[in-house]
């Protein structure tokens, strides 16, 4: 079975669901199962991390997928049409470094021109004084200004062929910075397949669906509200602004927006214990088991297959595992045989050097002999555990006649793994194609792709993207709970890293126009909209754009909206209602002996509706509190305490509301008051005056 029989499918981009960081992508393959089982699957991008890789078969064919792996292929572009884009870009950095190099060599000359006088020759102190020559000196300074003169013009010129060349180089660096990603290197083709074992009937025609993360996708919500005068519902259009760089262009596919955090950890937490008396020492780690009986003959029927295709020299995918050939100097020898897998149970002085040996497993197995000081093998292979040292390490020849020393002795009782071999989502279980040491066991994985860490750190520099304007991120909006939104149509999204806005849906909302003011502090009404979701999802804190009548009104924010809940959305201040408000004080004093000064306060408040329609105005005022009980505080008037709101909409202590209905053309007095009793002895010599 090789690689040239492996049947190759092709793959399209059927649903993304974007996370407040991340994306998870769902590709959908069909083909024919060839009889080996055998299927490589292509379009994947090289972001992708290898770990979240996910596939099975839609619908009842029989079939099911026994293994995957991801696997990088790269091969010379070849008589593809190179990118025009960055060809450009090339040309102008080539004509702007040598339009900057004219531009400096004009200057240079300037300078040389400039630096241009009549130097007279030295004078001996006996020789009497010369005639100045002014007709030398007139005449140099005269070619100076001349030949400065046509230099200036010069540069001149040069400078604002630099100019030009730069506005030429910053429009197409700009543009290729904002190019889509999708798109492959100019001079080498890297892809990314998924090899897929399946196993079931062949010669089926199946249908696969592919699952896999990728960073750099970010997304934040924005909305439209549609709303008439008069009508007590509205419309309201939630949109989102998703940005992308993850190497794939999302066209025509299927978006959900989830504010939920990819990046969270599911594992349960450790709890240790907290003793309290003689120190102890730490409890060993109870994570080891021993290796299952008959791991060896697991894998009878895979050798008795034969030898699998050569091995390239790229990095094999499955583990970082690195082969480094012999100078061409030096005879190669043959390389040292594996050790054999090495329990957690040996001592620090039995781990091997970091020069290259094999790292533990997590499984039982006797230690390995450490590793002779006199060896120096001319090739080395360094494995992905947690002591595995640089590519070709060499070991110190030993002096002449030294005796080797003998083996450390494996240590009694049960291996001992560190915290790190026991964070099992760290761990990879190797292959039939690993050495026989190796087979079946658990080690310490490496990186699936050196170069997939520079791919996966571009497409994270999306996440800091300047925000839209009253933009919130969902993961602060959202609080404890997380949401997902389906868009309802299907949507296109470059992998340019810049926000392109895409239409979720329509979420019937309820409103109710108010027109709020307070005149103790601005004797100005404003109207608000009072929206109510009457959905089971939450509407996160964006800005939303607001249309009345179909003109458009204002821009503001929407502040996040529990399902169920009722928030305010100031639309600014209202020119067809007025208010006034007056006040006046009068101090008296009461009691038997004038024992208690008396402040009473009087508010007079006056609305005119001007608008053509009746209209609901809540005044608010607020009354004075006290922790004294021997200072009283008496309310005469008909306004009533609001309730006690939270967040936002939490009162200030002592605010008290009028609500009443303003027929249009009409006019209405408020008329309320109070009174303050404060004991003589508690009240202060010129402190009750006020407006």
């Amino acid at each position: 079975m090789t690689d040239e029989s492996t049947r190759r499918w092709g793959s399209t981009l059927d649903s993304v669901v974007v996370y407040a960081q991340g994306a998870i992508c769902r590709r959908l393959a069909r083909g024919s199962v060839s009889p080996d089982g055998r299927v490589r699957v292509t379009g994947l991008p090289r972001s992708l991390d290898p770990g979240s890789l996910r596939a099975r078969v839609l619908g009842a064919s029989g079939v099911r997928v026994t293994g995957a792996r991801v696997e990088v292929e790269a091969e010379p572009a070849g008589t593809r049409a190179p990118d025009e884009l960055r060809r450009e870009a090339e040309r102008l950095r080539d004509e702007h470094a040598a339009a900057r190099g004219r531009r400096d060599r004009q200057l240079s000359l300037i300078e040389e021109v400039r630096a241009l006088q009549p130097v007279p020759p030295p004078r001996k102190r006996d020789d009497p004084h010369r005639r100045t020559p002014v007709d030398a000196w007139l005449e140099l300074a005269d070619f100076v200004d001349e030949r400065l003169a046509g230099l200036h013009k010069r540069l001149v010129e040069l400078e604002e062929a630099l100019r030009n060349v730069e506005h030429e180089l910053n429009s197409v660096a700009d543009r290729l910075a904002r190019a889509s990603t999708d798109a492959p290197s100019a001079h080498v083709e890297t892809t990314v397949c998924a090899v897929l074992a399946l196993d079931g009937t062949g010669d089926t025609e199946v249908e696969l669906e592919l699952e896999y993360g990728v960073p750099g996708a970010v997304w934040v919500p924005a909305y439209r509200l549609a709303h008439r005068q008069g009508d007590g519902s509205g419309r309201l259009v939630l949109r989102a602004s998703v940005a992308q760089r993850t190497g794939e262009d999302w066209t025509g596919v299927r978006i959900a927006l989830a504010t939920a955090d990819l990046r969270r950890r599911t594992d349960l937490p450790r709890l240790r214990s907290i003793r309290i008396g003689r120190s102890q020492s730490a409890p060993a780690p109870s994570g080891w088991r021993e290796p299952p009986a008959g791991l060896v003959d697991l894998f009878s029927g895979f050798d008795s297959a034969g030898p699998g295709p050569a091995p390239a020299a790229a990095p094999s995918p499955r583990g970082g595992d690195y082969v480094v050939a012999a100078a061409a100097s030096e005879p190669a020898l043959p390389p040292p045989p594996p050790p054999p897998p090495q329990g957690y149970g040996a001592p620090p002085g039995a781990l091997p050097a970091p020069g290259g040996a094999s790292p533990e497993p997590f499984g039982g197995g006797m230690p390995a002999p450490a590793p002779q000081p006199w060896a120096q093998p001319a090739a080395r292979q360094r494995t992905g555990g947690p002591f595995a040292g640089a590519p070709g390490a060499m070991m110190p020849a030993a002096p002449a006649g030294a005796v080797p020393p003998p083996p450390p002795a494996p240590a009694a009782g049960p291996p001992q793994p560190s915290g790190a071999e026991l964070d099992y989502a760290g761990l990879v279980l190797c292959g039939p194609e690993e050495s026989g040491g190796r087979r079946g066991r658990l080690f310490l994985g490496s990186p699936f792709d050196p170069l997939a860490a520079e791919y996966r750190r571009r497409a994270e520099a999306v996440a800091a993207l300047p925000l839209p304007g009253r933009a919130v991120r969902p993961r602060e909006s959202a609080g404890s709970f997380d949401h997902r939104f389906d868009a309802a149509a299907r949507a296109d999204i470059p992998s340019d890293g810049t926000w392109h806005t895409v239409t979720v849906g329509e979420i019937p909302v309820g409103l109710r126009t108010e027109y709020l003011c307070v005149p103790s502090v601005d004797q100005t009404v404003y109207a608000t909209l009072a929206l109510s979701n009457s959905t089971d999802q939450a509407l996160l804190a964006g800005p939303v754009e607001v249309t009345v009548d179909d003109d458009f009104l204002l821009t503001t924010a929407l502040p996040t909206l529990a399902p169920g809940g009722v928030r305010r959305v100031g639309l600014g201040a209202a020119e067809g209602i007025r208010v006034t408000r007056r006040t006046s004080l009068n101090e008296s004093t009461s009691g038997l002996r004038n024992n208690t000064t008396v402040l009473d306060h009087r508010v007079h408040v006056e609305l005119a509706n001007r608008l053509a329609r009746p209209v609901a105005v809540e005044v608010r005022e607020r009354v004075p509190v006290t922790a004294d009980p021997d200072v009283r505080i008496d309310e005469r008037a008909d306004w009533t305490a609001p309730d006690e709101g939270t967040g936002p909409d939490r009162h200030a202590p002592g605010t008290r509301v009028w609500r009443l209905d303003l027929p249009a053309g009409a006019t209405a007095a408020l008329d309320g008051g109070y009174e303050i009793r404060i004991p003589t002895g508690k009240a202060l010599v010129g402190g009750n005056r006020r407006s």
